[in-house]
């Protein structure tokens, strides 16, 4: 589960940075040994601590027309292609999968299983106003609560999470149902990075690189029948990896369901990856739905099930909260219940930003919804 907070912890911190340091740039000191629940967000990952390579001068830099030839000297000294993706490839060349990623935490499996996927091209119709946020600060400011409902400690608790070997299952009103590998199913559709704006309901944003391919694509394959008007999908049910599916007050495993305009629309991206390596663990491995006109807690993370219905489904918040409906469009115009959705603050800098109807990509749904009734978001 993933964005909303129904429990009311983010009540006074729900940013993950206090109003004293958004007032004045000082941090507060950490509680998250005190309190469970905690968003106290360290301020070490933003500091710059001078490294090494602060030390090499600009005329030591390596030639652009030198840098870019290495694969052609690479092939004149007998490595081929395989070889020089492993030499190029830190963790295929040995190194542990703890050594992978800013905090060690992608799947060595599917790096290996997809050293012919990644990093993929990236589409240059999807553009963002400000900069890609850093990859440290997205992986370490993550909502998933079958690990915790504390920002900063689901980094800490996904070690033991097995993202490998995967199925998914594919149910419901198709003609090609059943259980899907992973290693399949990434291959059905062409994988290409789109770098979207991502925002949770909680009224935080970040700019990410995402890598996938249009869920349309595994539509058209799976061939749906015509009654099939929804898709629900399910993550997966692992308490024994999943820390926080084993506390009570949620009914898991997490599920959410688009309507099949929604899930065919070009925008909505069934996700393997992200900043140009295979989804790291507590971002949502090994695939998940990342919709960037919704609020973040539609994007389901770990997919073990996609069902085609004729009727609709049921979504866990919508059931659990009269907070959340169905839909969960962004819209600065209908506030929760609890805080204003005029504005979000910005991961990269915490600065307090405008948001956008529909996170900015009106001109894909807009079409589908009507502005005026309220119960298309939230």
């Amino acid at each position: 589960m993933h964005t909303a907070d129904p429990a009311g912890y983010s009540r006074h911190l729900r940013f993950g940075v206090s109003h004293r340091q958004l007032q004045t740039g000082q941090p507060d000191r950490d509680r998250s040994l005190e309190k469970p629940h905690s968003w106290y967000i360290d301020p070490m990952p933003y500091l710059k601590i001078p490294k090494a390579w602060d030390r090499i001068k600009e005329a030591d830099t390596t030639p652009e027309p030198l840098y870019c030839s290495r694969r052609q000297v690479l092939g004149k000294l007998g490595f081929g292609a395989a070889g020089i993706k492993t030499l190029m490839n830190p963790l295929l060349a040995g190194r542990s999968e703890e050594a992978f990623g800013p905090y060690g935490h992608v799947p060595a499996h599917w790096v290996r299983s997809w050293n012919d996927r990644f990093p993929a091209t990236r589409n240059q119709k999807f553009q963002t106003r400000r900069e890609t946020t850093d990859e440290k600060i997205f992986a370490k400011f993550c909502n998933f609560y079958e690990f915790s409902t504390n920002k900063a400690r689901v980094m800490e608790m996904v070690s033991d999470f097995q993202a490998d070997p995967w199925t998914v299952e594919i149910k419901g009103e198709v003609e090609k149902k059943g259980k899907y590998d992973l290693d399949q199913l990434i291959r059905i559709g062409s994988l290409e990075e789109r770098l979207y704006h991502f925002r949770c309901v909680e009224a935080w944003s970040a700019n990410v690189p995402w890598t996938g391919y249009p869920f349309n694509q595994l539509v058209k394959y799976l061939q749906p029948k015509p009654k099939a008007r929804y898709v629900g999908f399910v993550t997966v049910l692992r308490p024994s990896q999943m820390p926080g599916q084993r506390k009570p007050g949620y009914p898991w495993p997490y599920y959410e369901a688009l309507t099949m305009e929604e899930a065919t629309n070009e925008l909505a991206l069934l996700t393997f990856g992200v900043y140009g390596h295979p989804l790291n663990k507590q971002n949502g491995a090994p695939v998940r739905m990342v919709l960037p006109w919704k609020y973040g807690f539609k994007s389901i993370k770990s997919i073990v099930r996609i069902e085609f219905t004729k009727t609709k489904p049921g979504t866990l918040w919508s059931e659990i909260s009269r907070e959340y409906g169905f839909y969960g469009n962004t819209n600065p115009r209908f506030k929760h219940p609890r805080w204003s959705q005029a504005s979000e603050i910005f991961l990269n800098t915490r600065e307090r930003i405008p948001t956008e109807i529909y996170n900015g990509y009106g001109d894909y749904v807009g079409h589908l919804y009507d502005e005026e009734d309220r119960r298309f978001f939230y």
